[in-house]
This record gives structure tokens, C-alpha cells and sequence, in this order.
């Protein structure tokens, strides 16, 4: 059986890259494999038996100097990183490092440990670091693809925080970690989505070092018999996430709307927001969350970044739920429009109005809706294609590239 570390800069529910690796894990022991651990000490985090080897946290804001020195130095020396990232390899022996977000917090310098070591490195991309210095290409609240080609834009454009100083520093890390030398530290990349890859490829990365490999489903809760009233919205309410076109559209309508989740956007919304029909529930645990989306008539999903493979969307049509979702990043790539739900433009509060009235008068096939997804995205299906990945057989497997 293949021996793998999961590397994450987090190890507790922070996001969807450390859900990803959280469930990866329990998908990996489940099939017999030992999985190892390694991400940064964290007070959130979940004990692991793996801890004792987790570097020293570091902050990036609201720091002292010092601290803030000790950050920067572990973007670039990242020495107790090497040494305890080593000192794992040694103890455990694995087959395979699989890599997630570690940018910052741990640094790219765990695939060169591991490459010098000969073992061999694949790496998830769940956010556009590798190609856009502040993670998001985003800027002024449109797409931004400057970095692609230049990756001062960070700087100049203050991209980071609002801040040059942060900039500055995102656009060394860059420099110092740039495309070609992170190509020649990682076997493989895997994109959830193609439309992720296809931004890798036009900012210079090499296709073929890219397999596409969607998140996968790890409940399967069946889709009730009947749906409520209601349509919702799950996930982080800031800017990104377009939020604000969904509340713009929804305020003209009667038809209730479940707003679920926190973040820094969600006091002055909730104040901006007070009409009845428009409920913030904030941020609620899974067990309240799911029935939630198993019974609405659809889940919006606004926003106006590029959206990779948003697991909300994935969930929610696993449950039955059709999704109304924006026609940017990998958005459209989990919709068949129609059949599963609809795209609207983003950031067009008109043409989602009266996508959410279309949404309402059109009878979903629920129980299909679940079926499909439940199946497209299911844990087998991506456990053999990771497999395929760890052992650099896909040329020779059947399986379906994207």
C-alpha cells in the first residue's frame, strides 16, 4: 500500500482546502493506505498524533517586528519547516507527498525536502497562488489576470490586504518561487477544475504536468422526498463571493432566502439587508447546515471571482438541490443548464432576478439531480484516479481525463 503525507498550511475545517484534505485522508485510510500529517501549529487545529513534527506558528498581521520578521523568514529559509518536514520523511518513509496550500505558512521548500529525497510530489491547487501572487485574481472587484505574465502587478495594485508592504513581499515570494523551479519540484500537478488548469497553462505551466481531478462527495445523505419554500445561500460572506448581487436581487422578491455563513461582511449586510423574507443565520455546524440545502428549491452561487470547485455547489446538488449559479471560473463546469439548475451574469443583480423567478417556476428532477452528482463526484471514482496519479500510471489507465 502507497504511503502518503497530506501537507496543509491548516489542519481543522478552516476552508475548503482543508476539508479537501481532511476527507483525502479519511478516503486514504479507509482503503488500507497510512497517511501522515503535516501542516503549521495552530490553536484550531485538530490533535494529530503527527503534531509533535508541525513547525512554530507564524502571523502575517498585527504583529510585532520581530514577528513579523520570523514571517517573512519562513517564506524564504522556512528552516525549522525543512528540518521537522525532514525529520517526518525519516520517520515515516512515505511513497507519496501530496501537497495542498502551504504558500506562506509552510512554503514551498517541504517539495524540495521531498524531492531530495527522491520521494515523489503531487501537488492540489485550490486556490490561483501559483499564478496570481494574492491568491485570487481579483482586483477592484473584477477578474485580473496582470500576474500572469508580470507578477509586480501585486505590488502595484496593492493587491495584498490594500497593503505595498504585503505586496512587496507576496511579489518576492513569487520571484523566489517561481513557476520553473515549483515545476521542477513537483511530479504532478492536479487541478480541481479545468478551467483552473486552463489559467495554469496560460500563465506558462506546462498541460501536461496538469491532471484535472474534481473534488469528490465524502456524505451521502439522500434528498427528501419535498423541497420548502426557500432558496439559500452557503459560504463566506465577503466581497468575492458576490453575496451583495444576491441580496440586491433577492430583496425585490417575496420568496424567502436563507443566508448561511459568517465573515467580514456579515454585520453590515444584516443591517443593509432587513427585510423579513431575508434570513442570516450565520455560520452554522453541518449537522444544521445539510437539511437546510436538502430542502431548498436551490442554492445561489454569486460569485464574481474565479471560482474553482466550489464544494458548496458539489454538496448541494448531491443533496438534490439544483444549483443558480454565476457563469465565471468553475462554475459552469458542475452546471447543465436546465438539468441541474442555471448560470446567470455575474454581478448582474437584473439577470439574477430573474434567473431566481425562472429557478422557481421550473420542476427540477430532485431525486435525479442526486443520483448524477452523487455518482460523478463519488469517493471510488476519485480514489481511483488519485491512485492513478500517486503511481504515474494515467497513460496506461482508463480512466476519463477532463
Amino acid at each position: 500500500m502507497i504511503r502518503v503525507v497530506l501537507v496543509n498550511k491548516f489542519y481543522y475545517p478552516r476552508g475548503g482546502d482543508c476539508v479537501a484534505v481532511m476527507a483525502t485522508e479519511r478516503l486514504l485510510k479507509a482503503r488500507g493506505h497510512e497517511v501522515a500529517i503535516f501542516s503549521m501549529q495552530y490553536p484550531a487545529n485538530i490533535s494529530s498524533s503527527w503534531e509533535t513534527y508541525f513547525p512554530a506558528e507564524v502571523i502575517f498581521s498585527g504583529t510585532t517586528v520581530a514577528g513579523s520578521i520570523r514571517a517573512a523568514e519562513r517564506i524564504f529559509r522556512a528552516g525549522d519547516v525543512a528540518t521537522r518536514f525532514t525529520r517526518l520523511l525519516n520517520d515515516f518513509n512515505p511513497d507519496v507527498v501530496h501537497l495542498h496550500n502551504i504558500h506562506s505558512y509552510l512554503s514551498p521548500v517541504v517539495a524540495q525536502v521531498a524531492r531530495r529525497k527522491g520521494v515523489r510530489v503531487v501537488w492540489t491547487m485550490h486556490d490561483y497562488k501559483l499564478i496570481c501572487p494574492a491568491y485570487s485574481c481579483l482586483r477592484g472587484g473584477k477578474p485580473c489576470e496582470a500576474c500572469f505574465s508580470r507578477k509586480s502587478g501585486v505590488f502595484k495594485h496593492a493587491c495584498m490586504k490594500g497593503s505595498r508592504a504585503a505586496g512587496l513581499l507576496a511579489w518576492m515570494e513569487a520571484l523566489y518561487w517561481n513557476r520553473k523551479k515549483l515545476e521542477r519540484l513537483t511530479d504532478g500537478f492536479i487541478s480541481p477544475s479545468a478551467f483552473l488548469k486552463g489559467k495554469m497553462v496560460s500563465a506558462g505551466f506546462r498541460a501536461e504536468q496538469i491532471e484535472v481531478l474534481p473534488n469528490f462527495m465524502h456524505r451521502h445523505t439522500p434528498p427528501p422526498a419535498g423541497k420548502g419554500d426557500y432558496y439559500c445561500y452557503t459560504g463566506r460572506l465577503s466581497a468575492e463571493k458576490g453575496v451583495s448581487t444576491l441580496l440586491e436581487a433577492a430583496k425585490r422578491l417575496p420568496c424567502p432566502l436563507k443566508v448561511i455563513g459568517g465573515g467580514p461582511l456579515f454585520h453590515s449586510l444584516r443591517r443593509q439587508y432587513p427585510q423579513e423574507h431575508i434570513e442570516f443565520t450565520g455560520q452554522l455546524p453541518a449537522e444544521q447546515l445539510l437539511p437546510i440545502v436538502q430542502r431548498a428549491r436551490f442554492l445561489v452561487m454569486p460569485s464574481v471571482w474565479y471560482e474553482n470547485n466550489p464544494f458548496s455547489m458539489i454538496e448541494a446538488l448531491c443533496l438534490g438541490t439544483p444549483v443558480l449559479g454565476a457563469n465565471i471560473g468553475g462554475i459552469p463546469e458542475l452546471i447543465e443548464d436546465g438539468l441541474n439548475g442555471m448560470l446567470f451574469e455575474p454581478g448582474n443583480p437584473e439577470d439574477l432576478t430573474e434567473h431566481i423567478l425562472k429557478m422557481q417556476q421550473t420542476a427540477f428532477p430532485y431525486q435525479t439531480i442526486a443520483r448524477q452528482a452523487l455518482e460523478k463526484f463519488s469517493a471510488e471514482k476519485h480514489y481511483e484516479h488519485l491512485l492513478a496519479i500517486y503511481q504515474n500510471k494515467l497513460p496506461e489507465s482508463d480512466l476519463i481525463h477532463h
